[in-house]
């Protein structure tokens, strides 16, 4: 053995102290590449359960009573698989059918293409001359999308994947792609081979008792219904012209009717461009503005008295308003709110306008006073107050800009790209909600004239005079 051009014998015999190297036996390497071939045929056989499993039962079978044994596992095993998926075909696809495609498109697509995807979008890592990738844990699919539970690298995170999720929805020939973290460490990837909300939906059907923790008010790309949780909320429905303020807030007012009917919910509408959209639901309504704009500042200012009345009265016997009958939530629903904080020419009438909102949507959800507003221009001056809205809905924008404006920064990052929506899907939208950073991509139901008719015949109440409360007489 030499060190440096120098035998070691001679070095040691001049002092230098030495360390032999060791060398590894042949039969040890081998043994060794045996045992790391094994490791990664279980691994592979483990994560290929799904086929690899029912395939051992029926060689073991095979093993054991010949070819009669596999014959009626098989026999056995297709009658069951029917017998499923007639009763319960919801469950069958979910458990089984989900699983045995995603594997199917593990195999034919995504393993594949992940390695140039991963190199192309910068999420692979060398490391000493060694290349790591992010690890595919789980492929589930439905008819509509794949989804991929991905292991994230050290030092990765879900916002990288997200940033390129454009770039894989190319590589994998996607029509969309989201990311969106699990649990730390852990990204879901999800391609939408076509676009679940591409037909329209119409009316949604009226719950009999609606829970306000639970509004259905349209589809997810899920496939799975949107449900809204009203109580304790303001909503800002953000859209340009056309594309689908109205679905949102007739789905809302019909989800609502029963509850009107019941008196435990009061509907209080201003629509400021004349009432070519709100006057259709007008039986519903107990309070009803949309040409005087004194009449509607003095609609919201006694909103407001109402709401801190009922605070006063609430005060120290609980923390949220239940609504009933004789004490229903309030729901001050504002068609277009530019016209009253932005494009009203008094500007007393504005300032008093702008005072009654700002009180609330600060103090409102408590008492059970909640604001639900549209606008089609959502910049700062124009809707000041945005930030107290804690779930905003934003259908098809103008501008890339806008999309951060009405969900919040980086909104658009993660996938809510709103100004791409096309004109021909009206209702489309991405909800922000209070709790959750990521956008939903809905659809709402589209109730049209014959639908608003019938929903007014039978759940309009018969409101009496409303006179406009003091301070006094909503404590008493």
């Amino acid at each position: 053995m030499k060190v440096n051009g120098y035998r070691a014998d001679d070095l040691a015999r001049v002092g230098l102290i030495t360390r032999e190297r060791w060398v590894m036996p042949l039969w040890m390497s081998i043994l060794g590449v045996c045992f790391r071939a094994l490791g990664r045929f279980l691994v592979w056989l483990v994560r290929r359960g799904l086929i690899t499993g029912p395939a051992l039962v029926l060689l073991l079978a095979y093993g054991k009573w010949d070819w009669p044994g596999p014959a009626a596992l098989l026999t056995g095993a297709v009658l069951f698989v029917i017998a499923w998926w007639l009763a319960h075909p919801a469950s069958f696809r979910r458990v089984v059918g989900a699983r045995l495609l995603g594997q199917w498109r593990l195999m034919v697509r995504y393993r594949r293409l992940w390695r140039p995807a991963m190199i192309g979008g910068q999420l692979a890592v060398v490391h000493d001359e060694k290349q790591y990738l992010p690890l595919i844990r789980r492929v589930r699919s439905t008819r509509w999308a794949d989804e991929l539970r991905v292991r994230l690298l050290y030092g990765q995170t879900p916002e990288r994947f997200a940033l390129v999720a454009e770039n894989l929805r190319h590589v994998f020939g996607a029509y969309r792609c989201t990311a969106r973290e699990l649990k730390p460490g852990v990204v879901t990837l999800r391609f939408y081979h076509r676009d679940p909300l591409e037909q329209p939906l119409g009316p949604l059907p009226i719950v009999d008792v609606p829970d306000l923790r639970r509004v259905e008010l349209g589809r997810t790309e899920d496939a799975v219904p949107f449900l809204l949780a009203l109580l304790g909320t303001h909503v800002l429905v953000a859209g340009a012209s056309g594309a689908g303020k109205g679905s949102v807030l007739w789905s809302l007012i019909r989800a609502l009717a029963p509850l009107v009917a019941h008196g435990s919910v009061e509907l209080w509408v201003i629509d400021p461009k004349g009432g070519m959209e709100m006057t259709f639901g007008k039986p519903l309504f107990a309070r009803y503005e949309d040409t005087d704009a004194e009449a509607m500042t003095e609609l919201l200012e006694e909103a407001a008295d109402r709401m801190q009345a009922r605070t006063q009265r609430l005060k120290g016997v609980t923390r949220q308003h239940t609504p009933t009958p004789g004490d229903p939530l309030i729901v001050v629903l504002v068609d277009e709110l530019a016209a009253l904080t932005a494009y009203l020419s008094d500007r007393k009438l504005r300032d008093r306008i702008k005072a009654a909102l700002s009180l609330l949507l600060s103090q409102g959800r408590a008492p059970g006073f909640l604001v639900v507003a549209a606008v089609q221009d959502p910049r700062k001056d124009v809707v000041p107050f945005r930030d107290l809205f804690p779930t905003r809905i934003a259908l098809r924008l103008t501008e890339a800009e806008q999309v951060d404006m009405v969900l919040g920064d980086g909104a658009r990052d993660r996938g809510a790209l709103c100004d791409r929506i096309p004109r021909a899907l009206p209702g489309v939208a991405y909800v922000r909600l209070d709790d959750d950073p990521d956008p939903v991509r809905v659809r709402f139901g589209y109730p049209d004239d014959d639908a608003i008719a019938e929903t007014c015949q039978l759940y309009a109440p018969h409101f009496g005079p409303r006179p406009i409360l003091n301070d006094e007489q909503e404590a008493a």
